[in-house]
């Protein structure tokens, strides 16, 4: 692949890069936005290179996973650091659009709910799958998992899923 096909591909896979950016930094925009320019920056500097031996889009996903990652690790040790986890105060949730708004219907508040409750490999393994349309063995490179361990965060994590779901129609 050339780079022009390259660029073209990262180009096209933007907005996926996103979602999967904004799933790794816990759903914080402003995280997100500077994970995936970071990520990007690592491509254009040659920090992460493609060496053909995935997707474009797997390879790219792992680029921004590892990237959220030392980001986090980074402004945990500032906090240690500078004390600031014996002070710091949640920041306070920003108020929805109308968008969002609309868009949250109550079974999807229901499904979020219940991804919530999930082991946090069983969550990535499910986004992956599921809202990036990638294979299991797609996600497991991403995670830097076994093929055979991400099948079992995916079978277990829907098997779970179900039964949340089962349980939470029964109440309602």
């Amino acid at each position: 692949m050339n780079q022009t096909e390259f660029q073209g591909e990262l180009g096209r896979l933007h907005p996926a890069s996103f979602g999967w950016a904004l799933w790794c930094c816990d759903h914080r925009r402003d995280e997100a936005e500077e994970v995936l320019q970071t990520a990007y920056l690592k491509v254009m500097e040659g920090a992460a290179r493609f060496d053909g031996g995935s997707s474009v889009q797997t390879w790219f996903f792992g680029v921004i996973r590892r990237t959220a990652w030392e980001q986090r690790r980074r402004r945990w040790l500032r906090e240690q650091i500078l004390g600031r986890w014996f002070t710091q105060q949640p920041e306070p949730r920003p108020e929805p659009d109308p968008e969002s708004l609309a868009s949250g219907s109550q079974n999807g508040r229901a499904l979020r709910a219940a991804l919530s409750g999930l082991p946090a490999r069983q969550r990535e393994v499910l986004h992956l799958v599921f809202y990036q349309d990638l294979t299991v063995q797609e996600a497991s490179r991403i995670l830097d998992i076994s093929l055979g361990t991400a099948r079992t965060h995916f079978e277990r994590g829907k098997a779970r899923l179900r039964q949340i779901l089962t349980e939470q129609e029964g109440i309602a």
